[in-house]
């Protein structure tokens, strides 16, 4: 794909930076990259699917190749490889290839949040049923099974508000969207 279809490159085609003219300070966006990825990892991610995640959050376009990360990042194509590879494994990121062409590209979705909350929510039924299984190894009346058993009932709550908060979300998603103009 040709540069001028790219608009987070640099003049010289270097995915680090933008066009000219563009509002984007790329020294900022590094840093912001940089900031987020580290709240992600912070919050249990690790760090280069968090590096690779934000990268593409930033990215005006969406979607950027293996090597538009790597030289990006400033790192090996190596340590993009699996990054992507998790990140697509966990459905945060899609892979796309254009006809003709042997080049993946790597996308994040608009509704990315969406979609890892709602991947949450089956993990929360997963683990629901864990603690179940618990509570009845260890008994109900016992301290470590009404924990246990308070913990599962949690994730039961929130399995049943998730499809209320998330219609909530859209609809809210919908009126911001709608007053951006």
């Amino acid at each position: 794909m040709a540069d001028r279809e790219h608009p987070d490159r640099h003049a010289s085609g270097g995915a680090g930076s933008s066009r000219a003219g563009s509002s984007r300070d790329e020294q900022a966006v590094t840093r912001f990259v940089e900031r987020m990825a580290g709240v992600l990892a912070d919050a249990g991610m690790a760090r280069m699917p968090a590096r690779v995640f934000v990268a593409l959050l930033a990215a005006d376009t969406g979607r950027l190749t293996a090597s538009e990360l790597a030289e990006r990042l400033q790192v090996s194509p190596a340590a993009i490889s699996g990054a992507v590879r998790y990140l697509v494994h966990m459905d945060m990121l899609g892979r796309e290839r254009e006809p003709g062409s042997r080049r993946d590209f790597y996308v994040v979705h608009d509704d990315v949040w969406y979609e890892a909350s709602v991947h949450k929510d089956q993990l929360y039924r997963r683990w629901s049923g864990l603690l179940a299984e618990g509570v009845s190894a260890l008994g109900p009346d016992t301290p470590a099974g009404r924990r246990l058993d308070e913990s599962r009932v949690f994730f039961d709550f929130l399995h049943e508000e998730m499809p209320a908060l998330l219609k909530k979300w859209r609809e809210y998603r919908e009126e911001w969207r709608a007053g951006r103009g």
